[in-house]
Parts: structure tokens; sequence; C-alpha cells
């Protein structure tokens, strides 16, 4: 089995070989006579064809059947994993060839039908009411091995917070963790379904992903892998949600993700990814959930959390921060004096004795400690360090703590954690309102599915984070009698991460689509935009998130001179949080097009939000342009409602 980003885990998590498509056709050849006469084969197929099981919804989910407009089609992708060689469209043809597949025989037990597909079997046993001492292989003993060796107690739901710097992780993820009676929570086994893929240039890697060019697999590995690839590597915070799922649906579980072990099927970042695919399993355990049904054309890894929870099956939130977050709430604690003395610990430039003897209170020297500890690991982590001066280091700050003694303050160390994500608000975004744009009044609603924006309420999102995809906008102007696209942005991603004393990320941002410029006539014209940057974040707790950009920019329409205009600028802009409910954004932007149609186009904005509730909003937005020679004002106040 393979991990999210298809590493390999050892040989004995590695994907099984795959068998060809035409195994089965050969074991029915082999063995025709006792798959064709058998009258109990026959007394079987009888009773499923009367009880109609290839309508029943546990088929239907142990398939991965949908129904659509041609009829039923599995979304696993895999022809191994069919036996009917139009099983993937035809749920009553496949149900035959299953059963008559448990009457053939094999030397291999594993390779047999009644253990490759455990769960098919179990359910068609119960169904039919199989007498197993009839069946050349009557149980599975590799999987119950698989079972007494984990021995399943119970479930987490685990979801990383979103990560965009890596495009397969920028919405977040969801995987499941299965506790053992006799193992820690770390020792736990992750279930993580997953694109396999070794490419490593971004925009093709999120090309192929958003048009299924990437096969997807099941894989089961140590807890402690994921966390360490999570909140280490990636410096993600991950949120755990208990499941109430019984021993007997929790068996139902593991038989299926048995079942799935080598199972290809197409990757899709928008619908068919790493949530989707997981619902099957959670329906597999409780057959009265509606989960793979609930959404339409794409799910959100958060969305899936918040179906999942109105389904009744999370019990709680558990919040494990990642080392980042660990790194910055320990500075935090300390004067900037003392985050000095925890870099020079870390970075081995001041002796433990030296440190000791210093004037200051003990339990602040613990604080340092503490956090030139955490700060050591992280840089090691991410192999910054060779193990030889990780480990002299550190043993000389364990060395120095324990001088101290016992601390007073243990609360200190007790990070507090922040909304839970899947109670901010939701993904999809309406908007309607007006406003007026030099002397014409217009009226505009906009349409967003995903994500979240800088002036978004940050309760359980990523601060400095924007996110959007497909926002679209329309305009009527009254006074022309006209409906306007007005803008459509494709891709809109700003992250603005904050530059500290132990961090010192860049800050970038990338915008692409449909929108207007004014042309050598005054008027708006409709274009294509790319507008990329880079640079810096810096936080402050009175002014808020500070930030400066080196931009490009490039537009291309019929209404430009040589039809496209390339350039260069900057921008700068502040985002406060004035209260917890009104956030406010100062831009001011400036962008030379020296390339094609040559102007200048420069723009001053102030936007506002004021939050009513956890979906709801009301936005306010002032901007002052000059494009060209010709200067435009415009205002409008838009009514945001989240679902």
């Amino acid at each position: 089995m393979r991990n999210e980003s298809g590493r390999r885990y050892g040989r004995d998590t590695s994907c099984i070989s795959f068998f060809f498509a035409g195994i089965l056709s050969t074991l029915f050849c082999i063995f025709p006579v006792y798959a064709q006469d058998s009258p109990y084969l026959s007394e079987l197929l009888a009773s499923a064809h009367q009880q109609r099981l290839y309508d029943d919804p546990y088929w239907h989910i142990l398939m991965h059947y949908k129904h659509g407009l041609f009829g039923y089609k599995s979304l696993v992708d895999d022809p191994k994993f069919f036996l009917a060689s139009d099983g993937k469209t035809n749920p009553e043809a496949e149900l035959d060839a299953t059963i008559r597949a448990f009457f053939i025989g094999e030397d291999n037990e594993k390779k047999s039908a009644v253990c490759r597909f455990a769960a098919r079997y179990e359910w068609i046993k119960g169904k039919l009411n199989f007498d197993p001492g009839r069946l050349p292989i009557s149980e599975c003993h590799p999987f119950m091995n698989f079972m007494n060796n984990i021995k399943p107690e119970s479930v987490t739901l685990v979801f990383p917070a979103e990560h965009l710097n890596s495009p397969a992780s920028m919405f977040g993820h969801t995987f499941l963790t299965i506790e053992t009676a006799n193992k820690s929570k770390l020792l736990a086994y992750a279930v993580n379904y997953s694109a396999f893929t070794n490419e490593t240039f971004g925009p093709l890697f999120a090309v192929k992903g958003l048009f299924g060019f990437y096969p997807g697999y099941f894989s089961v590995l140590p807890y402690y892998a994921k966390l360490q690839e999570y909140s280490d590597i990636d410096n993600r915070d991950i949120w755990e949600y208990p499941l109430n799922l019984t021993k007997p649906e929790i068996r139902r579980m593991m038989l299926h993700i048995y079942e799935m072990d080598s199972i290809a099927s197409d990757y899709y970042f928008i619908d068919e990814n790493c949530s989707y695919v997981l619902l099957f399993l959670l329906e597999a355990a409780r057959p009265t959930l509606k989960l793979t049904d609930g959404f339409h054309e794409w799910l959100i890894p958060l969305d899936s959390v918040r179906m999942i929870e109105q389904q009744g099956l999370i019990t709680g939130a558990v919040y494990r921060p990642s080392r980042v977050t660990k790194i910055k709430y320990l500075a935090s604690r300390i004067s900037v004096s003392e985050q000095d003395m925890a870099l020079e610990l870390a970075n081995g430039e001041i002796n433990e004795d030296f440190f000791v003897s210093t004037k200051i209170p003990d339990q602040e020297k613990m604080k340092i400690c503490e956090l030139a500890s955490e700060y050591l690991q992280y840089r090691y982590s991410r192999h910054e360090l060779p193990e030889g001066a990780y480990q002299e280091r550190l043993l000389k700050i364990l060395q120095a703590r324990s001088k101290l003694g016992i601390s007073k303050d243990e609360e200190s160390y007790q990070i507090p954690a922040p909304m839970q994500p899947d109670q901010g608000h939701h993904s999809n975004r309406f908007a309607f309102g007006a406003g007026i744009k030099g002397d014409a009044w217009f009226q505009e609603i906009k349409y967003r599915p995903a994500y979240h924006d800088l002036m978004d309420n940050d309760n359980g999102y990523l601060e400095g984070a924007q996110l959007i995809f497909g926002d679209l906008a329309l305009r009527y102007y009254p006074r022309y009698h006209k409906l306007n696209l007005d803008s459509l942005d494709v891709i809109d991603i700003f992250s603005l991460t904050p530059r500290d004393k132990f961090f010192h990320p860049i800050s970038w941002k990338i915008k692409t689509g449909l929108t207007r410029v004014v042309g050598d006539d005054n008027q708006d014209h409709l274009v294509y935009q790319i507008n990329p940057g880079g640079g810096f974040a810096y936080k402050n707790s009175q002014l808020g998130l500070m930030y400066m950009m080196l931009e490009t920019g490039l537009n291309v329409g019929g209404a430009l001179e040589r039809n496209y205009a390339a350039g260069a600028g900057g921008s700068i802009g502040v985002i406060k949080d004035v209260f917890d409910i009104w956030k406010v954004h100062f831009l001011v932007k400036d962008l030379y097009y020296g390339l094609g149609d040559t102007y200048n186009a420069f723009e001053a904005t102030i936007q506002q939000n004021f939050t009513i509730d956890t979906d709801q909003s009301i936005s306010v937005d002032v901007s002052r342009k000059k494009t060209r020679e010709f200067y435009q004002t415009e205002a409008k106040v838009l009514w945001n409602l989240f679902f």
C-alpha cells in the first residue's frame, strides 16, 4: 500500500502485484464442470435472484455503484475488482459471477474469491445462509489473521488542515485511524486514500489530478508516520473526530478495507478524492448512512467532515497542534530577549552552564528550554541539521532543563484549541447587493463554490489564507438595461504567512480568470488575466497582518493593443480584525504594463466585512482606480450567505 504522496513504507505495505483482468476467466476454464454443474450453486443463484440482491443498496456500496444517466456504473476502475466482463456497469452479472467464483477451488487460499472479496463473501453468505462446508474454501484465514493482529477497537476521523503550498492538500485532507485494544493512540493504524504519483511539478500535478490521470489507492500504515508527515514536515494542525461505530460495524469496515487492497480508482481532486472514497468505508460499516449521495459535482474535505457529523457519527474533537504552532505559542509566552536566548540555545551558540546561571527566573528558563527543544526538533525534521549536531545540542538543552527542577506552570505549555474547522462558515457562498461605479448604479450577484477569502471570518480557518475557485460576478446596470459578466476568478490564491525570529516563509499569490480593464476609449473591456506575486508578511498585535508583494500581470484581450499587455509592479496591504465581527483590509497596488498595450494601473481599496453569524456577513468595498489617464471610483455593499 501507499502513502498520500506516493512514497512506499516497506515491503509489507507495498501494493500487491496486479492480477490480469482475465485471470478468473482462466480459472473458470480450469474448473468448468464444478462451477457450472453444482446443484447447490444453482440453488444459491436462484435464491439471490429471488431476493434481488443485485438491487440491494449494500451490494451497491460494496461495489461503489452509482446510478447515472445511462444506468449503474462503479466508480472503481481497476479491472481485477470485477469478476464479470461487464461487472463495472452490471450489478446483476457481477453478483452472479461473484457467487460462482466462491465455488472455484484455489491452491493459494489468499487468491480465492472468498479471500479476495471477503466483504462480498460475508454479506452474500449472510443473505443466502451459505453452508460453508459445501464450498472449496469456507473461510478466509488471512483476513482472520489480519483482524487478530490489528484487534480494532474504535475508529477516528482525522482532518489535517489545509496546506496552501501543496496542490493536493490546499483544501485539507481526511483519513481514518483504527485504534487497537493493546496499543497507544500513536500506534493506531491510519487508513488513507490518495493519489499515487511521483510528480513533483506542481502545476502539472494539479492539472493531471483535476482530470483523473492518477490512480488512487487505499493504504494502511502507522498513525505516527502520518503525524510526522503532516505535523512535523508539512506544519499542519490536525483535528481528530472519534466515531461511534460499534464492533460489528468496525468489522464490516475492516472487511471492505481488506477487499480494497491494491484496487485502483481514477483519482480526481474535485470529486472522487480522498474524502469522497473514504465515505464508502463508513457506509460499508453502517449501511443506513447516506453519505456518498449527499454531495454534488465536488466535495471538499472539510464539507465531508460536516456531512459525517450531520449523520450523528462524530462524538467529539481532539486538537493536535503542529510543531510550528507549538513553537509560535511557546514564543508568545516569553519576552523578545528570551526568544533570542532560545534561538542561541537551539543553534548551539550558548553554553548550558552559562544559561542556567543567568539572572532569569527558573520558570522562564524552563519555557526557554522548551522552546529551544521544539525549534531544534523542527529543524532536524526538515533535514536542516545533521544527526550528530542535533543530538549534541538536544542533550545540552535537556541537561540545562534538568537542572531547573519541576515546572510550577504546566498550563503555560497547554496550547489552547482554536475553533473547530467544521464550525466555521460553509464553503459555498452566494452574495447579492448594489453599488455605484462612477455615476452609474448597478446591482450585483456573486457565486463562489469554494472556499475562503481574506475578508471572510477566520474562525475555523487559517489566518492569512485565501483559496477561491470559480468566483463568478454578474452586474446589471439599470441605466443601460445591461447585464454584464463583471469577473470570473478561476483561481485566486493568497498565502500570507508572517515572518518572525523562527520562521522566514515567502508569502505569495496567484490569480487568473476574467476581469474588466479600462481601455483607451475609457470603457470597461473583459480580458483574461494572470496575476502572480511574491513577498513578505509580518504580524503586529496593534496594526494587524501587514504584507508587501512584487507582482507581475498579463492581460489578454481584443480590446488591447497587440491583444495583450504585460507588466510588473507591487502592492502593500494591511488586514486587521478590529473586533471578532469586523475585519478591515487596506490595499494599494500599482502595475506598469510596458509590453504590448502600454499603460499604468493604480488602485487604492478599502474592504470591510461585518460578520452577522457563522454563515452570514455584510461586505462594504470602496476603491479608487486610475488606469491610463482615466479615474474610476466604485463603492458596493453585498450580503454574503454561506451554505
